[in-house]
């Protein structure tokens, strides 16, 4: 079931080229088909909404419908308790985590007369995606979860939900709940890349947002793409994938496990076993085939598994940490029996599960950091969505005069050298009749006083004075 290859062999090179090469790979056909559903959006806005949503998801869609009604929120408000608690217990450690990864501005006075600063301030206002899955019957509760409480955690005043609706035009009462919890302030029942053109643009209903974030499908994650500059995006998510690093103490059934839950994700999730022991991994591939039949996704497990799925057998574990870098994986997991000892030779990854009894499943839910990870591997320079999507820095500089005057000729020999005469004007102007920042005539010696520059050079001190200053104060 889990094919098992030599490495390094010929086989074992073709399944890690056949699984690095997992990109996201967008014909030029879909990305003008993706750009004009956008473009329509931002032109018809609400009709255009309606329209796509009545294609694709609910036949019957009416304007009134695109903001949860009565009965769908008191629906949400009757889920169980102990859903509830599994909600705000989640919630409570994901914001823990991510309250960690706040930073306050600063304020540097290193160089007498200078003050150097940023300012740290969040978005006004944040948009999160969440997928319904197949006719918006999968509510991916943990999406809200990730994506709306590090926005809160930040300080972003309005968090924008957009989920697409089920057929019968309403949305799941868990997704509702869930939002409750993770303070998102409004909610819309839109789905697809038209939702990510309502938040990019707006439309009278749906407010236009800062940032977008929330994971989606192929589409939706071009339009992401499409729209990002106009609004800042989270990740430019590929498929799932899992690697497992495990020895000779792993237990075969926890693996089998583990990676099967990666591949219920998408055909195209990879899942890949790495360990220097024939008999573990053979252990592993009968385990997956005991457990496979069970899953209610079994078919798009069994592909995944196939097209790329892969245990293969290295020569020792300083080896196999090679491949791991080499994959830049998006969930790592080190079924060893000292995985403290190993981490160090972790360079790329999104997120690491450290021991047999930390599944990546923990880390989907309840666990603390964010699962919306770098994929197909783009953690070798991407990170994991954090707080610091939805916040931005304001650089501060403040000179007195003297501080200036002891850095204004560096300032205009730098602007000389890029041919930006107004740049170093406006540093001359402060100190008329300052040798030092003469302009440089093209044989490089200082040219004559009695042209325009020195003339408005002079102009302005007098000024200056005129109003009270003094020079050099």
């Amino acid at each position: 079931m889990l094919a098992i290859h030599e490495y390094p062999s010929r086989a074992a090179a073709a399944a890690l080229d056949r699984i690095a090469g997992r990109r996201l790979l967008f014909s030029r056909r879909e990305s003008v088909r993706i750009a004009r559903i956008l473009e329509d959006v931002r032109r018809r806005g609400d009709a255009a909404l309606l329209e796509y949503t009545r294609r694709y998801d609910a036949p019957g869609f009416t304007p009134a419908q695109l903001v949860p009604g009565a009965e769908e929120k008191a629906a949400a408000r009757r889920v169980s308790g102990t859903f509830r608690a599994a909600l705000s217990r989640a919630a409570a450690n994901i914001e823990a985590f991510h309250r960690r990864q706040l930073r306050p501005g600063f304020a540097l006075a290193e160089r007498p007369g200078t003050l150097l600063g940023q300012l740290v301030r969040p978005v006004e206002r944040a948009g999160v995606y969440v997928p319904g899955g197949p006719g918006g019957t999968t509510p991916l509760v943990s999406s809200v979860l990730m994506g709306a409480v590090p926005a809160k955690t930040a300080g972003v005043a309005e968090i924008v939900m957009v989920s697409p609706p089920r057929k019968d035009g309403r949305i799941d009462p868990r997704l509702l709940a869930a939002a409750g919890t993770a303070g998102v302030t409004q909610v819309y029942k839109v789905g697809g890349p038209w939702a990510i053109g309502a938040l990019a643009f707006g439309t009278e209903t749906i407010p236009r947002v800062d940032v977008i974030v929330g994971p989606g499908n192929l589409y939706v994650t071009l339009a992401k793409r499409l729209v990002a500059g106009t609004v800042g995006i989270d990740l430019v998510a590929g498929p799932s994938e899992l690697v497992v690093v495990a020895d000779a103490g792993a237990d075969p059934g926890f693996i089998a496990a583990d990676l099967l839950a990666q591949a219920e994700h998408d055909a195209l999730a990879s899942v890949v076993l790495l360990t220097d022991r024939a008999e573990l991994a053979g252990a592993v591939s009968a385990a997956i085939q005991v457990q496979l039949p069970r899953l209610g996704r079994a078919a798009i497990a069994r592909r995944a598994l196939r097209d790329y799925g892969a245990a293969l057998l290295s020569p020792d574990l300083e080896a196999a940490f090679e491949i791991v870098n080499r994959l830049a994986p998006e969930h790592l997991e080190l079924h060893l029996e000292d995985p403290w000892a190993w981490l160090p030779r972790v360079r790329h990854a999104g997120a690491v599960f450290l021991g047999r009894w930390t599944p990546e499943a923990a880390g989907d839910y309840l666990a603390g950091p964010n699962h919306v990870l770098p994929t197909v591997g783009t953690a070798r320079f991407a990170s994991a969505l954090s707080v610091d999507h939805f916040l931005k820095k304001t650089s501060l500089v403040y000179y007195a005069a003297e501080a200036l005057r002891r850095e204004a000729a560096d300032i205009v020999r730098l602007a000389e050298a890029e041919g930006l005469e107004a740049h170093a004007r406006s540093v001359r102007l402060r100190f008329p009749g300052e040798p030092r920042l003469r302009p440089v005539s093209a044989r490089g010696k200082p040219a004559g006083g009695g042209g325009s520059g020195a003339r408005d050079a002079r102009a302005a001190g007098r000024a200056a004075r005129g109003r009270g200053g003094r020079r050099g104060s």
